[in-house]
């Protein structure tokens, strides 16, 4: 791996503030823990809330803003979409979809949610943005969503992926996308599609969890010649759980930690 300081983005997801799940002793350790990684981007990927509203958004915007980070990504859930909570997003964090550009790393966030539905759409309207904020073949491009575009092993009957995923995934692939940060389902995993990743985020601070799991966040970083990715329980130790060389598509290395099988 490179000697260089990488390029870091913590991802946290599905705090679902408000929800009798949500762990305020987890929040206050996720938060205490990325100050301390002080990475160059937080992304958080949807379900800030548990009923979309107003109390909860403001919860929700108290234990963000008290991460010390200076460029912040915030996105709409399904979950946040309920009860009209779209306008207290809008009011509190603004735009529901965003953009983030800094030196050689462009980061796109998506709102996929829909109005009092679990479900989620991107929509081919967006598509044509995709393509013309990903031209620089130069950048690593990455994409923010909420709802996961391909189905999650461990979560039971598969369902509410995004409704037009595999338009998008058409577009993020032949737009040279690097990698997608997706929430929803609380189940962390990591596939390759093609010369892309795709990074699903557990959640953060509840006990919304299925199966074995454990609450989580993702942090992800950005070398001139790799990225890994590592899984972070509160109060646990960090874990690799994957590490993919920077190359042309066609000649995109995988290498998974732990044997060769992804998390």
């Amino acid at each position: 791996m490179s000697d260089a300081k990488p390029f870091v983005i913590a991802q946290i997801s599905d705090l679902h503030c408000g929800s009798q799940y949500h762990i305020p002793s987890l929040a206050t350790r996720v938060i205490d823990e990325i100050n301390d990684l002080q990475p160059d981007v937080l992304v958080v990927t949807g379900d800030l809330t548990d009923m979309g509203f107003r109390q909860e958004f403001k919860a929700a915007k108290n234990l963000i803003t008290r991460m010390n980070v200076e460029h912040k990504m915030v996105l709409l859930g399904n979950h946040d979409a309920r009860n009209v909570g779209d306008m207290h997003f809008e009011e509190l964090f603004g735009a529901r979809s965003t953009e983030l550009r800094l030196p050689g790393v462009r980061i796109l966030g998506l709102d996929s949610s829909e109005p009092d539905l679990d479900g989620g759409r991107v929509g081919r309207e967006r598509y044509r943005w995709i393509e013309e904020r990903f031209s620089d073949p130069d950048e690593f491009k990455i994409v923010c969503v909420h709802h996961h575009l391909l189905p999650v092993p461990g979560t039971g009957r598969e369902r509410n992926i995004v409704f037009d995923a595999g338009d998008l995934l058409r577009v993020l692939t032949t737009s040279g996308c690097n990698m997608v940060l997706c929430g929803h389902k609380h189940v962390p995993h990591v596939w390759r599609l093609e010369s892309m990743v795709v990074v699903n985020a557990g959640t953060a601070c509840s006990y919304r969890l299925r199966g074995k799991t454990q609450a989580s966040y993702n942090i992800i970083e950005v070398y001139p010649d790799r990225v890994r990715i590592v899984l972070k329980h509160p109060f646990g130790d960090p874990e690799p759980v994957a590490d993919f060389e920077r190359t042309p598509a066609r000649e995109c290395l995988w290498h998974p930690a732990s044997g060769g099988e992804a998390l």
